[in-house]
């Protein structure tokens, strides 16, 4: 469960809220970049991840999926399908034809989908590192350090669009020498929505094995 999560999130376990002081510029950005996300009723995105460990000599490319509506999800990734509800989360893995239920619990959780465009507010600082292009869009480039040293993620780079303040892309990197790059390769903000996109029906999985965990 826990690795579904962490192939799309930008970090884990919360820390404590910022004391430090922060980049004034870096936090006018993210506060604009934050806002527009929490704006819409919800978003469809298609992504790339690219994992790389240059000590192992590792780098693998994978597609997926989101759409997210206020603490609800679903994310599709790797043979994997994560469906949230806000109450209830089914896991179900293709390969073997079979579904988890859980209760979804965000304190429990290492990160959540929901969280990431508000995830720097609260046990993070975050500075200016720069502009750069991303396909050819002018962006800015902010840092972001875990308070948390015990945090087995140490930096995250958000590239975010400098006309309309969207998230391009973003890099997390942790303490084992893995490198994380998530690329928005397409996004719908505000998609057809209804009360299926957030429940897990077994109907139109034939023969699915349900394993209730709760």
């Amino acid at each position: 469960m826990k690795k579904v999560f962490a192939l799309l999130a930008l970090s884990v376990t919360m820390a404590h809220a910022a004391s430090a002081q922060q980049d004034p510029k870096a936090g006018k950005i993210l506060d604009q970049m934050s806002a527009k996300y929490q704006a819409l009723k919800g978003f469809k995105a298609n992504f790339t991840q690219t994992l790389e460990n240059d000590a192992a000599k590792v780098k693998e490319n994978l597609t997926g999926d989101i759409t997210v509506s206020g603490q609800k999800f679903r994310l599709k990734l790797n043979g994997q399908e994560v469906i949230n509800n806000g109450q209830t989360m089914w896991t179900y893995m293709k390969a073997e034809n079979e579904v988890n239920i859980s209760d979804f619990d965000p304190e429990e959780q290492d990160v959540s989908p929901t969280q990431i465009f508000t995830l720097y507010k609260k046990g993070y600082k975050y500075s200016y590192v720069q502009e750069t292009k991303e396909a050819g869009e002018a962006c800015d480039v902010i840092e972001l350090s875990p308070e948390n040293k015990d945090n087995p993620v140490f930096k995250v780079r958000l590239t975010v669009s400098k006309v309309d303040k969207s998230v391009k892309s973003w890099k997390m990197f942790k303490k084992n020498g893995n490198r994380y790059t998530y690329t928005i390769r397409k996004f719908q903000p505000n998609p057809p929505l209804d009360a299926t996109t957030f429940n897990f029906d077994k109907t139109k999985y034939k023969g699915v094995k349900v394993i209730d965990l709760r």
